[in-house]
Parts: structure tokens; C-alpha cells; sequence
């Protein structure tokens, strides 16, 4: 969005060195930024002390996570050569 605005010259030209900015938009969008994360920060910080904190992992979710890491291997819907070879010589024998 296109707006005009002065500016005082010894603050823009204090925030262009300090930031090292290449032009006056990138300084005023970052201070614009800066003050937006400032709020921010306000608005979460208005419930420190009327939250309840509870750092220990719920039973459930931990249990959940396990079984999820657990994979289990597929069964062969075939058989190795190897393996039906032997089974024949076993067989044959008997």
C-alpha cells in the first residue's frame, strides 16, 4: 500500500546506518515489524500466571507415540526358492 509520510531526517538516517538498510522503505518496514512482534509478545505475556503449566507428557499421547514407532514386518505372501527348496527336501525324506 502506497503511503506518504514525513519522516524526521536525523531518525531516518540514524535507523539506515544502525540497520544497515539499502532504502528507507526497508527501515520502516522493519521497525514496522519490530513493533508488530513487540504486541505480540505483549499479548502473550498478559497470561503469565493464569496459566496452568503441566510438563509432564500425558500417558495417553506417550503410549500413542510408542505404538506409532513400532512398525511391524510384513509376512511374505511367497516364498523364498531357498526356502521352498528346503522344505521339499524335508518333505520328500519323511
Amino acid at each position: 500500500m502506497r503511503t506518504n509520510i514525513f519522516i524526521d531526517e536525523e531518525v531516518m538516517a540514524a535507523a539506515m546506518k544502525g540497520g544497515q538498510f539499502k532504502t528507507k522503505r526497508e527501515a520502516v518496514e522493519a521497525g514496522l515489524r519490530l513493533l508488530a512482534r513487540r504486541n505480540h509478545a505483549r499479548e502473550v505475556l498478559k497470561w503469565r500466571g493464569k496459566l496452568h503449566w503441566d510438563d509432564q507428557p500425558d500417558p495417553a499421547a506417550v503410549a500413542a507415540q510408542q505404538h506409532a514407532q513400532h512398525v511391524a514386518e510384513p509376512q511374505a505372501l511367497y516364498q523364498s526358492g531357498a526356502s521352498a527348496a528346503g522344505k521339499k527336501a524335508a518333505g520328500a525324506g519323511g
